[in-house]
């Protein structure tokens, strides 16, 4: 794996003016621990490593890298396994993990891109929307749009005597917020780090980020995460930090397979699969054996992927593929699914990764109904 390092900044993505010593080395640490995959040796090796190069303790009077893991400790984010004789975080730290992800992706949000998708179906809900339509029988008059009415009543009212009409009267168009369960699928195929490209660690930052945001913001929806490589399998929300990329094979079909039977017991009117992923589905289980071929797009693979995108549909499961890879022939397969699906498809870089699906999720609450 390999990594690109710049020079240190240290008033870069400070929380404040006057960030403590503790606070700015902790930004640092975290984003290391989560490339790290939770190991606190590795990460704090990196740092030294970075201090020793870019002088980051230096700016601080008295308080150094040894000083910063005292106070780790003595805060709780980090312990002693007295078994295996090694530091490791504690769920404080898995928590403030999470938040740090989150906090970082809503930061590089382009507030400007949201309102891409629309629906045809508009009625009454819980947030106002700009567009108007006319007023219907059981309208909330609360969402009388005063100006467009006044302004169909002038239309034929004369100074002296206003008319306003039933047909004159507008009012917005309200969106309804529901509740969804969603299924996260992460690809954890050795693909995910070839080529000197890390990609595992924007998906484990978006994984983390939409969990904290879902536990603290929509308490009523639910999140099932299921990573896959030559098979498919449960994650803990609790687990994220210490995913691996491993020496898999991807099984997109066992994925797809795994996340529907889970929505399948969710009581949700609303249903639907995120999946990141930056390769092409390259094996399956047939007859309770590991068929793979990691040439070219294999029919018999892509058909079994394109299969269970069906039955997805049948099922009233929306897909949405954040693929990040460039390959003309994997956007190609990409196409295919979400076709086949009657779902939805970003090509996304690792820099806008999170942007897409927060946007997205945070889009399919609102339903627009009569």
């Amino acid at each position: 794996m390999h990594f690109k390092y710049r020079e240190w900044n240290p008033n870069i993505d400070k929380k404040s003016p006057n960030q403590s010593p503790f606070d700015t080395l902790m930004d640092l640490f975290e984003e290391l621990l989560t490339i790290a995959s939770g190991d606190v040796s590795q990460a704090l090796r990196w740092m030294a490593d970075i201090d020793d190069e870019y002088g980051i303790t230096n700016q601080f009077d008295d308080f150094d890298l040894d000083d910063f893991v005292d106070e780790l400790k003595e805060r709780g984010y980090i312990e002693q396994d007295q078994e295996e004789n090694m530091l490791v975080i504690t769920r404080k730290a898995e928590r403030s993990l999470r938040k740090h992800s989150l906090e970082e992706i809503f930061k590089h949000l382009d507030k400007g891109a949201a309102g891409r998708h629309k629906t045809d179906h508009t009625g009454e809900g819980l947030e106002r929307q700009p567009e108007t339509r006319q007023w219907q029988q059981g309208d909330d008059l609360t969402n009388i749009d005063s100006v467009g009415t006044m302004m169909n009543m002038f239309k034929h009212s004369s100074i002296d005597q206003m008319d306003l009409k039933e047909r004159d009267i507008r009012v917005h168009n309200t969106d309804h917020h529901t509740s969804v369960a969603t299924v996260l699928l992460i690809d954890l195929s050795h693909s995910m780090v070839l080529y000197g490209e890390d990609r595992i660690t924007p998906a484990k930052k978006v994984a983390m980020a939409l969990s904290e945001l879902i536990l603290n913001n929509y308490a009523n929806d639910s999140l099932d995460i299921v990573a896959f490589g030559n098979e498919a399998w449960k994650v803990g929300i609790e687990d994220l930090p210490y995913l691996k990329v491993g020496p898999y094979h991807t099984n997109t079909q066992q994925a797809l397979q795994m996340a529907r039977h889970i929505l399948h017991r969710r009581k949700y009117a609303n249903k639907q699969i995120f999946m990141i992923t930056d390769g092409k589905p390259s094996c399956i289980i047939e007859n309770g054996r590991l068929y793979k071929n990691s040439v070219g797009l294999d029919r018999k693979i892509v058909n079994k992927v394109l299969d269970e995108a069906v039955k997805c549909r049948r099922d009233k499961i929306d897909i949405t593929t954040f693929m990040i890879a460039r390959d003309p022939y994997l956007q190609n397969f990409v196409r295919e699914l979400t076709e086949a699906n009657k779902g939805r498809a970003y090509f996304a870089s690792l820099d806008n990764l999170g942007g897409y699906i927060f946007e997205d999720y945070i889009r399919n609450r609102k339903r627009r109904v009569k």
